[in-house]
């Protein structure tokens, strides 16, 4: 059986240009380590998303977490998608971000998920420094995490994470899923979203 150890490993991106080496090593695990997440971590995690930048430092950003074995984690689950809940059961912890919709003012932020955006990409380098990985997910019914967890009308609820430390067994995954777990790391090509000077459209195979 591959080891977590050599699972990690083979995940490290093979970059175009050389970049920050935490940034390479981040990758989306379905499996973790079967130990709670400190609290001491969790905090640094939440005290980087505190300092990345918002739009007028108005911080749009929310988190509502929760502990494997909980009646919140298992709200959390109850919201997921069923390919979400056939994996997430092996996360220590889950958690569903949000943002503040209106401003002050009462003015729409357009901003906000951006922001939300740049908070959780701080939270998860964060992450990858102390050895916890963040699989981010997008397959949640935001309106009935709305319900159950009574979020405000000025809220939305956006996405939801997976969270806990490397080291995860493959063998707790269907075979299906060990095969994504093994996959190469593929991403597109600098210049299919980097345009100098003009918007330049992309022409693919299939066109």
């Amino acid at each position: 059986m591959t080891s977590p150890k050599q699972i990690q490993l083979e995940n490290i991106a093979e970059s175009d240009y050389e970049i920050f080496a935490l940034l390479k090593q981040r990758y989306s695990p379905r499996t973790f380590k079967d130990v709670r997440v400190k609290k001491q971590h969790l905090n640094q995690l939440f005290e980087a998303a505190r300092w990345s930048p918002s739009c007028n430092n108005i911080q749009p950003w929310r988190f509502i977490y929760a502990e494997k074995n909980s009646e919140a984690y298992q709200n959390i689950i109850s919201c997921l998608s069923d390919f979400n809940k056939e994996w997430v059961v092996n996360a220590p912890l889950l958690m569903i971000t949000a943002y503040e919709k209106k401003t002050e003012d009462h003015k729409d932020n357009f901003h906000a998920l951006h922001d939300l955006g740049l908070a959780i990409g701080n939270m998860t380098t964060q992450a990858q420094y102390m050895g916890i990985a963040m699989h981010q997910m997008a397959g949640l019914d935001w309106q009935q995490a709305e319900k159950l967890f009574n979020v405000p009308e000025n809220y939305h609820i956006t996405s939801a994470i997976a969270l806990g430390y490397y080291g995860g067994e493959l063998d707790k995954l269907s075979p299906e899923l060990q095969k994504a777990e093994l996959k190469e790391r593929q991403r597109i090509d600098q210049s299919q979203f980097a345009f100098m000077d003009s918007w330049k459209t992309i022409k693919h195979d299939d066109d």
